[in-house]
């Protein structure tokens, strides 16, 4: 039986590991500078300042921490999910990370934020990308035949 899956997790993997890059390399201010484009924050201080926003019982400090854990989680799993290694681990942090973001901005924005934002469609891709038995063109792929 031929595994019909193999364009479409390919396509999955990358439209969702460039949903979770483009926002770090944002935050980080190489997409460009604060106000031009479409950037959302173009620096770090504006990505904290918004985080900040979602966390409110948090100091400045904790939102810090918190704000790199998410973008190393983001980064970890935007990488992963491109390349196709851990796949099913990096869909299923792709998932937690956003039903993460879901709560966080519905308790303090409200619910519209993250349907704007999409945030719900990323939650339920990565959680469908993890049931998919092989990820063809990855490097799961490649170290599964190899183990063969």
């Amino acid at each position: 039986m031929q595994d019909s899956f193999n364009i479409p997790q390919l396509l999955l993997r990358y439209a969702l590991g460039i949903t979770f890059l483009t926002p770090v390399a944002d935050r980080l201010g190489i997409l460009g500078a604060p106000g031009t484009g479409n950037i959302e924050w173009g620096n770090w201080n504006n990505f904290i300042d918004y985080t900040s926003t979602l966390m409110p019982v948090f100091e400045r400090p904790i939102v810090n921490v918190m704000g790199s854990i998410a973008t190393v989680a983001e980064l970890w799993v935007g990488i992963c999910l491109i390349i196709g290694f851990k796949t099913k681990y990096a869909a299923i942090g792709a998932s937690l990370i956003t039903l993460t973001f879901i709560l966080f901005m519905t308790l303090s924005v409200g619910i519209q934020k993250p349907i704007n934002y999409g945030v719900f469609t990323a939650s339920a891709a990565g959680f469908l990308l993890s049931f998919i038995p092989n990820y063809k063109w990855s490097i799961d792929h490649l170290l599964n035949n190899k183990a063969k």
